[in-house]
């Protein structure tokens, strides 16, 4: 696995981050790149059977892992910062794919993706093509939900009082902690809602994700690894 490094974030910046668990990063993605994006959502969107695991039929899902141009919104140097934040340590991109939740379809229940070795070894970012809201069933999340405070009563995933809904534009990319509690809602009028949904492991990680990357569909080479920079003094 080659290395290569990602930018630094200020210390005010990184101590936010670690609080709050999540980043939303405005416009991160240029303007002028968002059209083809689009296109390569639409030109990749795959049937359920045609993916290893049967997908939902509430969802557009594409395969995109492939394509050249989303390989590098992947590697955009402010979302590498924010992962290798979080993640505290070298990392790989495991997987990225199209999702995209219909009319009257998308809505999950607050959940945690969760961690797989220890807390903080699983980032993901969601970078929006599409302007995002209450309208098309934008993500919610649970700012600073991504640990556990001692003697702290377990989470009620039934209990939305707490849970954000974002609002924002296409370009936008939202990073968080795999543990951070979070959920897609309802598409209440069908408008377009396509996103990339991205994966980021540490490299500790990197054999167990091999052995299941068929099974989720991982065609891309995952090989390249990122150091983190850490925060800046």
């Amino acid at each position: 696995m080659t290395a290569a490094t990602s930018p630094s974030l200020s210390s005010d910046e990184y101590e936010q981050l670690q609080s709050n668990g999540f980043s939303l990063l405005s416009q991160a993605v240029p303007q002028n790149w968002l059209p083809e994006l689009r296109t390569i959502f639409d030109n990749n969107i795959a049937a359920s059977a045609l993916w290893p695991v049967p997908r939902s039929s509430s969802w557009n899902h594409a395969m995109v892992d492939l394509e050249p141009l989303v390989q590098t919104v992947c590697r955009l140097p402010a979302l590498l910062s924010v992962v290798g934040a979080l993640i505290g340590e070298r990392f790989f991109l495991a997987q990225v794919e199209g999702r995209e939740p219909r009319q009257g379809g998308g809505h999950q229940q607050l959940h945690r993706d969760l961690s797989s070795q220890r807390p903080g070894d699983n980032v993901s970012a969601l970078i929006f093509l599409d302007d995002y809201g209450p309208h098309n069933g934008a993500t919610r999340i649970v700012p600073t939900s991504h640990r556990v405070r001692p003697h702290e009563a377990p989470f009620d995933y039934l209990d939305e009082s707490r849970s954000l809904q974002l609002t924002g534009r296409a370009g936008d990319i939202l990073v968080f902690d795999a543990d951070l509690v979070h959920g897609a809602c309802v598409n209440p009028s069908g408008a377009r809602r396509r996103s990339f949904l991205v994966s980021y492991f540490a490299a500790p990680l990197y054999a167990s994700h091999l052995k299941t990357a068929q099974l989720r569909n991982v065609r891309m080479d995952t090989g390249e690894c990122f150091e983190p920079s850490g925060a800046r003094a």
